[in-house]
């Protein structure tokens, strides 16, 4: 064994997540790597939390019926999108369809199995919890160290600046190695000099 039993009755408490934080359109988000789920997916509720403009990037879905071990699922569409897991030697893109969910209650993304086989994501549960992304096996990732409740991220709350964010930002190239507050003061800036910019209009 690699560690020591908890108690009887015990075993419950001892589990860890697989729950790790990425960047989703330069928003700090949380995905849970779920080697039993084919589907990869994530609930309206936390998406419109990190993502308020994700409605208009929305793609159709037809035909499929989703089922947890509960009740259906009831998909709205898919979301075209790269997820981004962020490393001190190099952080890794992941091109990803995500199915938005109605009903799902998670507060987090979860990612299917098929992109463990495609990115060769690999999860180690040895003495040290980690995970790798393709070749490169010394390159860990860490988990998050989830606490009792996740909390929803709080984003943007001007409409404005959604709309500037989810529009304007969308192809911009931002360093992943920043943190999540430097991330959001420099779109604060980029937002109040936006009239600085080129458009199609007046370039």
């Amino acid at each position: 064994m690699c560690k020591s039993k908890p108690a009887r009755c015990k075993g419950y408490t001892a589990g860890a997540s697989c729950i790790t934080s990425i960047l989703m359109n330069y928003i700090e988000a949380k995905v849970n790597l779920d080697t039993g789920e084919f589907c990869t997916c994530v609930g309206k509720d936390y998406l419109q939390a990190i993502l308020p403009g994700w409605k208009s990037h929305l793609l159709p879905i037809e035909g499929v019926q989703f089922s947890s071990a509960s009740n259906n699922m009831y998909p709205l569409g898919i979301l075209d999108t790269n997820l981004v897991f962020p490393h001190p030697t190099g952080s890794v893109r992941v091109k990803t369809e995500i199915v938005v969910m109605y009903n799902c209650t998670s507060h987090h993304i979860i990612l299917g199995n098929y992109y463990f086989n495609i990115y060769g994501i690999d999860i180690n549960n040895h003495k040290d919890r980690y995970f790798t992304i393709g070749e490169n096996k010394r390159q860990k990732f860490a988990f998050y160290n989830m606490p009792k409740k996740i909390p929803v991220i709080s984003s943007v709350k001007d409409t404005y600046k959604e709309e500037f964010v989810s529009n304007q930002l969308v192809e911009a190239q931002i360093n992943p190695s920043l943190s999540a507050k430097m991330r959001h003061e420099l779109i604060d800036v980029l937002y109040t000099y936006n009239n600085a910019f080129a458009s199609d209009n007046e370039p």
